[in-house]
């Protein structure tokens, strides 16, 4: 698991697709039977996704973190894509439906990853940042987590943001997270875009329909660029880039955030009429 590095500014307005893709996309999370993880050099983010099937998976720390443990240094929010399963974390099970969520404090030594039933697995995705502070181990449902709802029809994005770990809920050292979900009809994700200049920011897509796609927004205003993103694939937004979304059809994706504060509200909005 070597770090995974991303382009500044003024390579960014050079890049060709492949090396847009290469550098903002992050694919191939969601394997079954495996646990995968990549470590990203926005504020030292690891993303994974975990589908177990016959057997638990466990995670282990990776050499590059020259940790005992993988929470040794870090906290760690489990967000539930798919099926029913649960995370064990210190021999205490958490079941985890779709779009529950648990939150793992740092100082947590093992941590497993278990599906209900193999032949209709969890899809269970890892968003984990160094933490200086430790906070208790927390599960959340997503029928009890904060949320409301933005947009309208008229512009085609209305949806409904439900908060799991943030300032008001799951407390944290600097992970934010939550999920965004369109309604049907709607495919605008975050319109007007905006910057986050003391944080950054990775989003994972996920109940994209069969056939459908993602045209997700990123670099400065004046220079915009996109990415064309599918199913389960993860976009990375540096604090300089814009970050927003249009789908072919309604979906969802989970937002998460690391960096100087978990004020929600810390955004930097950019005027519609001014992008290029």
């Amino acid at each position: 698991m070597t770090m995974h590095f991303l382009p500044d500014v003024a390579r960014t307005k050079t890049m060709s697709t492949d090396e847009l893709r290469s550098s903002f996309l992050v694919q191939g999370l969601f394997r079954e039977g495996e646990i995968n993880l990549r470590r990203i050099d926005l504020d030292r983010v690891v993303l994974g996704g975990a589908v177990p099937t016959d057997a638990a998976l466990t995670l282990g720390a990776p050499a590059d973190l020259l940790a005992e443990y993988f929470c040794e240094r870090r906290e760690l929010g489990v967000l539930n894509i798919g099926a029913s399963g649960k995370v064990t974390v210190d021999g205490v099970a958490h079941s985890l439906g779709k779009k529950d969520l648990v939150y793992v404090g740092r100082g947590s030594r093992e941590v497993t990853f278990e599906s209900d039933d193999a032949r209709q697995p969890a899809r269970f995705y890892l968003v984990s940042y160094p933490a200086h502070a430790t906070h208790p181990t927390s599960r959340v449902s997503a029928g009890d987590v904060q949320s409301g709802e933005l947009g309208s029809m008229e512009q085609a994005n209305r949806r409904r943001i439900a908060r799991y770990i943030h300032a008001g809920g799951i407390q944290s050292a600097q992970l934010v997270m939550g999920a965004t979900t369109l309604e049907p009809g709607s495919v605008w994700n975050t319109m007007p875009a905006h910057t986050h200049d003391r944080r950054t920011e990775v989003y994972l897509y996920f109940d994209i329909p069969a056939g459908a796609v993602v045209f997700h927004q990123l670099g400065e205003p004046s220079e915009t660029r996109h990415l064309i993103v599918r199913d389960g694939e993860v976009a990375l937004s540096p604090g300089w880039s814009i970050h927003a979304g249009c789908g072919t059809a309604s979906y969802a994706f989970c937002w998460a955030m690391g960096g100087e504060n978990q004020d929600y509200a810390d955004m930097q909005p950019v005027d519609v009429q001014s992008l290029r």
